[in-house]
């Protein structure tokens, strides 16, 4: 009797399991452009701004493009429906990360909140301190420091504009450093700012793809130092040393501070010195650390390349700059705005959006891997894959956007307004970023009061001839155009008016 039931049941899982594997034999890889035996697609992939060759395969294969690299596979996702469908709607199996063998484990960025596994129960903890400490409500606190880091931000501009670039990154390292640990920044070459800038200047270098071939052969890890052709055991070591100073010299500093009794209350304080009295354990500190440091290192270089590219767009159409100031001039009547005056200024909501779609700051998500084989499409995407979504092609896709290299703010408004870009170019599902409203509110007070107090408009030469721009982008973690000049001009004294 058994063993008539344990036949039944051997062949029931037999005819399940041949099911399930001819059924995979049936589906398709998504299509993508033709491997070489061994290599792959690596001979194929771009060294600088990958998101432009992707959204070309997209043209040739459709919105979902597969490649692979020796023993990676990838999938491109170049579509707001694909993007949203699979990142968002299936967010339960596509929120883990890849390993990162170079920068996530030999130069130990694991631990980061960006590197940080979905089923890891740190992750979870992270996200919840993270939307605690930077949720609209609490936001809402740091308005004096965004307002005081504003007006910082006007008086250099007025007084030396040329550096536009650095008066904009330190803004945006001092509204975070401060919220992040209470600290104050005391200038641009603050040494703070320069460790975590030089940071992300590391962090972009080791990240490149196809650079190490540890990412493509993990066993190398295992190889000692000193062996011929180690060099990049090498590099992670210093990378380590170096990377470990960005969640490090703040938090010891914090310390420091807190231990005074004489601190500004901040995101690290509230944790590190509750209300309670309570002494966090060394794991709750440990991930008040990395939460923090993900602050910065996930605001303030996105809000640098945001604001950048808006001043490079103001040179360029100056029609949109005299519509935006014509607002702000109706509805201020005379005083600089402020937040409170959000809901009144639509013009300069959707200029704000129109940035960040025709420049995002994030050309490419962070990647994403999927955790069990799914089928979107009628094509299987293997368990492991490596998923991006090109947030630069969904911005620039002509079935949404039409003339998307024209820099519009018009398109949100009226009756039949174009798709928000804030649906994606925060990131995708449990990913998103949590500080995206923080973002928002910092970027539109700043761009509201420039556009108050300045005029931008072209750079002229000795002939006084007006010098059209370069438009170019670096290559990495975040999308930054590449230095530019531009004029500013006060509209009026500046320093005289932030004085009163």
């Amino acid at each position: 009797m058994f063993s008539n039931e344990f036949a039944l049941l051997g062949a029931a899982i037999l005819a399940a399991v041949t099911y399930w594997y001819l059924s995979r034999l049936r589906l398709r890889l998504p299509p993508g452009p033709k491997p070489r035996l061994l290599f792959g697609n690596l001979h194929q992939l771009p060294s600088t701004e990958p998101w432009l060759t992707y959204a070309d395969w997209a043209k040739a294969f459709g919105p979902i493009v597969f490649f692979q690299t020796l023993q990676r596979q990838v999938v491109v996702l170049n579509s707001l429906k694909a993007a949203s469908d699979l990142l968002d709607a299936r967010s339960h199996i596509y929120s883990d990360r890849p390993i990162s063998w170079m920068a996530g484990e030999l130069a130990g960025r694991n631990k980061t909140v960006f590197h940080t596994r979905f089923l890891d129960p740190r992750f979870k903890l992270f996200r919840k301190l993270l939307n605690a400490g930077l949720n609209a409500r609490t936001s809402r606190n740091y308005r004096p420091i965004q307002i005081e880091e504003k007006n910082v931000l006007l008086k250099a501009l007025a007084t030396n504009p040329e550096d536009f670039i650095g008066h904009v990154r330190r803004n945006a390292a001092a509204v975070i450093l401060m919220i992040a640990y209470g600290y104050h920044v005391d200038g641009n070459d603050d040494l703070f700012v320069k460790i975590i800038d030089e940071g992300f200047k590391l962090t972009g270098s080791i990240i490149i793809p196809g650079k190490y071939l540890i990412e493509s052969f993990p066993a190398l890890r295992f190889v000692p130092e000193w062996f011929p052709g180690a060099g990049f055991k090498r590099v992670a070591k210093h990378a380590q040393k170096q990377l470990s100073r960005i969640e490090q010299v703040p938090l010891d500093w914090a310390r420091a501070n807190i231990a005074t009794g004489d601190y500004v209350e901040s995101y690290t304080s509230e944790y590190l010195h509750p209300e309670s009295g309570e002494t966090p354990s060394e794991e709750e500190q440990d991930i008040i650390k990395w939460s923090s440091a993900a602050l910065y290192a996930g605001g303030a270089d996105t809000t640098v390349s945001i604001m950048t590219t808006f001043f490079l767009l103001m040179a360029l159409y100056p029609e949109v700059q005299k519509h935006a100031q014509a607002e702000i001039e109706q509805v201020t009547a005379g005083r600089l705005p402020t937040l409170d005056n959000y809901d009144s200024l639509p013009y300069i909501i959707a200029l704000v959006k129109e940035i960040m779609r025709w420049g995002p700051s994030l050309a490419l998500s962070l990647p994403h891997r999927v955790m069990e084989d799914d089928v979107y499409e009628g094509y299987l995407i293997p368990k492991g894959t490596t998923i991006y979504g090109n947030i630069w092609a969904i911005g620039h896709d002509e079935s949404l956007y039409p003339n998307p290299m024209t820099f519009d703010p018009s398109r949100y408004i009226g009756e039949n307004p174009q798709p928000d870009p804030f649906k994606f170019v925060f990131g995708f599902g449990r990913r998103v970023c949590p500080g995206a409203h923080l973002a928002e509110m910092s970027i539109f007070l700043n761009i509201a009061n420039i556009l108050a107090t300045f005029d931008i408009s072209k750079a002229v030469d000795e002939n006084g001839e007006e010098v059209e721009p370069t438009v170019a982008w670096t290559t990495g973690p975040t999308t930054h155009l590449k230095p530019f000049s531009c004029k500013i001009t006060p509209r009026f004294d500046v320093l005289a008016t932030l004085s009163q």
